[in-house]
């Protein structure tokens, strides 16, 4: 076995999973790593594999494929050093918030109700 160059993230497509393909991808010192099922951080995943790859190539066209790994190293190293958080904003944490919103707290404790208590005087 080669010595381990690059991990790889894949999702669970049947392809990913071939012998045939796992095999080279093993001999060439790569290692893939599989996505879970339902994994809705993928998406985060996938934006900053855009950012990096669009940063990398910048309309140039790498000669070789060593190149082109050079190329994604040197980006993601200045992006690790001054990197970007991402904050999950789908759909979903939308309607979170919303439903957030709609609560009433109970009197400085951390409770909540969905309807405001009345007090009596």
């Amino acid at each position: 076995m080669p010595p381990l160059r690059l991990l790889l993230v894949l999702d669970n497509l049947a392809g990913h999973k071939s012998v045939a393909f796992v095999c080279w991808l093993m001999a060439h010192g790569i290692m893939p790593l599989y996505t879970p099922l339902g994994g809705s951080w993928l998406n985060m995943a996938e934006s900053i594999q855009r950012i990096l790859v669009s940063r990398a190539l910048a309309g140039q066209h790498p000669a070789s494929p060593e190149q082109l790994i050079q190329w994604l190293e040197a980006v993601a190293r200045g992006w690790n050093a001054a990197a970007t958080p991402f904050v999950w904003g789908g759909k979903r944490a939308l309607r979170r918030q919303q439903a957030r919103e709609r609560r009433y707290r109970l009197g400085g404790s951390g409770a909540l109700t969905h309807q405001p208590i009345r007090i009596k005087e």
